[in-house]
């Protein structure tokens, strides 16, 4: 090859990796821009503000609180049940695989191992009593839930005339609950049981558009609940992972200072922190369903009216920090002339 072919050569790889470069930066730029504007479309203070406005209208608090109580009282002897069962057949503890799950140690283990198990000589079981309160007890949870879909999307309350799908929403339950644990089972063995809560995202997702849809007696289109069912899963995913590293010590602490009791005010801790997740991620759900019909429609927000937004929301914060100021200024000068 001449020398002049190899510098024509050398300058055209030269000009062709300087053109790569500039591409991958300007492609890098135009990703960074659309993100930032997709952050501020969805995050907006009018958007924010509706979110706000829906979980108030539902009584988010009161909702999460009243759904972890429920959960309570029909989980754990439902679970001891199912263990018993099942144990007969498989090597299945549900203590154990709440141990596993949040790796729990010390007092906190023991006393979950002490409130999941059976006292010592008699096996788990219920009599006609006992399967009557189980029936009501998980049928209100059924029904709490039903509730949290029907005010959400503003629908007309069914109560107990929608007790077959309780009845079917329930035993979806249990069919969740054991896919969920034998995903935690099999991958949960990492730090913080990331993998397995990555894993869990779409069955949770699945399992909440399907629950959201049985529950409102089919009134609402499984693709309205798609909003809520995958903003839920990720943030029950990350509340799950976060879960795990203040879980032990919530347990411990509370088993420490009162005993089996103990479990019982963490698990009660926990199952609000998780309904909580559920009751905002509803209304989150529902309003990204709504913006998105809008948008179909015609009326989404343009970029300058998004930024006003904005402008509007610093300049108060900016206005409301200096009138802070001002007062913290003239207390300490009033402070100091006495």
């Amino acid at each position: 090859m001449s020398p002049r072919v190899r510098i024509a050569a050398f300058r055209y790889a030269r000009v062709a990796t300087t053109d790569t470069i500039f591409l991958e930066g300007r492609t890098a730029r135009i990703k960074r821009e659309r993100l930032v504007r997709t952050l501020t479309f969805w995050l907006r203070p009018a958007f924010t503000l509706r979110v706000i406005n829906r979980f108030q209208k539902i009584v988010g608090f009161d909702r999460s609180m009243a759904l972890a109580s429920s959960a309570l009282t029909a989980l754990v002897p439902l679970s001891i049940l199912i263990g018993a069962v099942v144990s007969s057949f498989a090597d299945y503890d549900a203590a154990e695989q709440l141990i596993r799950r949040y790796h729990l140690t010390g007092a906190g283990a023991t006393a979950v191992s002490t409130l999941f198990s059976p006292t010592e000589g008699n096996s788990a079981g219920v009599g006609a009593f006992g399967a009557v309160f189980l029936t009501i007890s998980t049928l209100s949870f059924a029904r709490a839930a039903q509730r949290l879909i029907e005010q959400t999307w503003e629908l007309s309350p069914l109560s107990v005339r929608n007790t077959r799908n309780g009845l079917w929403w329930i035993l979806g339950l249990g069919g969740y609950a054991a896919c969920t644990a034998a995903l935690t089972a099999l991958l949960g063995e990492g730090e913080l049981g990331l993998v397995a809560s990555v894993c869990e995202v779409p069955v949770t997702a699945a399992f909440l558009v399907w629950s959201g849809w049985l529950l409102s007696a089919k009134r609402i289109e499984w693709p309205d609940l798609v909003p809520f069912g995958i903003t839920a899963a990720v943030l029950s995913a990350a509340y799950s992972v976060g879960a795990a590293v203040y879980l032990p010590r919530l347990f411990n602490s509370y088993a420490a200072r009162y005993g089996v009791v103990g479990a019982v005010f963490a698990m009660i801790s926990a199952l609000f922190a998780v309904m909580l997740v559920l009751v905002g991620s509803s209304a989150l759900g529902r309003e990204v369903r709504d913006e998105l019909v809008r948008i179909r429609h015609g009326h989404r927000p343009s970029d300058h009216e998004v930024r006003q937004q904005w402008d509007t929301l610093v300049e108060r914060t900016r206005s409301h920090w200096r009138t802070a100021r001002g007062q913290i200024s003239r207390h300490q000068n009033g402070d100091s002339d006495r």
